[in-house]
């Protein structure tokens, strides 16, 4: 004898199914893809076009938007995730700006957002937000440590007027006055800016043991070689947002022997055997300049591609609570990633916490130098 099933609950079960073995993950990704942090976009776009198709055995869905390094564009991108897109999770942006005005779109449209970039955010703005880039902190400890190691003790700053740039110069000014050091002239420049003339004749006139170059990609090396023109012989830093083969590329010989502190993705080849990072990270680069060329590793590229790695790990903990595309399962993801116990990406070891949205330790730097148009290792 054949059960009779009513045909509303045949169709319900029938999608109840359908939604069990087909749903989606769906990623809205922003990035500066055009506009003066272009150069930080591409890489981190290449990076993502790395990753696989399913993540926790769901398919994923991609929705990739331009941010043209604009604040304005940022926000229109991030409303239409959360309104119109219905994303499970935001990634982006690589421009520190784009990305603050990113965070508001995903605090109130309660999305996780992986921020590429080290955007700074007082507490509680950040709730949603997660940072696979490492913090400004973290990396502004190296170059101080290293300038009190080398006897510097005065330098001079030249950064963006943005918040990257300003964000350094809190960070660094801060941990360099407890070290000793004495801060003699701070000037800023915009990233749309073709010459910086002025404010390097300023530093330079001040005599500095040491200035550092708050900038990125092929935007620091413009700063770098005017401060060189102006007869500069004094050490020159890096930030991490230089860490690309775009500033050796646009610096040519004005940047050798300059300091650059960058996430281990950039020379793996460096890291021990037994570091967490150091197969994972060799993997991808060689999957990367694979693809991409020999030589364009680079930290953004990297911090595209870890993105998915804290998904493959939070996404199976998610799926036990909810079905992608609600708000519970969005709910889910930030607590899988507040409770993560360490998951190893190319820049090291990422444990979050619910206070904690940076996760990375010191080990997930290192300091190098340019030598004849090639990274090394620095002393």
């Amino acid at each position: 004898m054949k059960k009779f099933i009513h045909p509303s609950v045949a169709a319900l079960m029938g999608a109840l199914f359908v939604g069990a073995v087909h749903a989606e993950i769906t990623v809205g990704v922003s990035l500066p893809l055009t506009g003066p942090a272009s150069a930080l976009g591409i890489p981190t776009k290449n990076g993502i076009s790395l990753w696989p198709e399913t993540i926790g055995g769901e398919k994923v869905k991609l929705i990739i938007l331009d941010d043209a390094s604009d604040t304005t564009q940022s926000v229109k991108n991030g409303r239409r995730f959360v309104a119109e897109d219905k994303v499970d999770v935001i990634v982006g942006s690589t421009a520190t700006p784009a990305s603050l005005a990113l965070s508001v779109e995903a605090l109130e449209g309660r999305t996780v957002q992986i921020s590429t970039s080290p955007v700074d955010l007082p507490a509680g703005k950040d709730a949603w937000t997660f940072r696979v880039a490492q913090s400004t902190p973290l990396m502004a400890s190296a170059l101080v440590e290293h300038m009190k190691k080398n006897g510097v003790k005065t330098y001079a700053y030249l950064g963006y007027s943005d918040a990257y740039g300003e964000t350094w110069l809190k960070s660094f000014d801060a941990q360099a006055a407890k070290a000793g050091l004495t801060s003699l002239v701070t000037e800023r420049f915009a990233r749309s800016d073709t010459s910086v003339t002025a404010q390097a004749l300023k530093i330079t006139m001040a005599q500095p043991d040491a200035i550092l170059i708050g900038a990125s990609g092929s935007g620091a090396a413009m700063p770098h070689k005017a401060i060189v023109a102006r007869g500069y012989k004094g050490r020159i830093y890096q930030t991490h947002g230089a860490a690309s083969r775009d500033l050796i590329r646009v610096g040519g010989k004005d940047v050798d022997g300059s300091i650059v502190v960058a996430g281990l993705a950039v020379m793996p080849e460096s890291l021990p055997a037994s570091h967490p990072s150091k197969k994972l990270a060799t993997e991808f680069v060689e999957r990367y300049e694979q693809q991409f060329g020999a030589g364009t590793r680079n930290q953004f590229a990297a911090h595209g591609y870890d993105a998915h790695l804290l998904l493959q790990a939070a996404v199976p903990v998610a799926l036990k609570k909810a079905r992608p595309g609600t708000p519970e399962f969005r709910a889910a993801l930030k607590d899988a990633l507040e409770n993560t116990k360490g998951v190893t990406i190319t820049q090291g070891v990422i444990r979050y916490s619910a206070k904690d949205h940076w996760g990375l330790e010191d080990g997930a730097r290192v300091l190098l130098t340019i030598e004849k148009g090639d990274w090394r290792l620095a002393d």
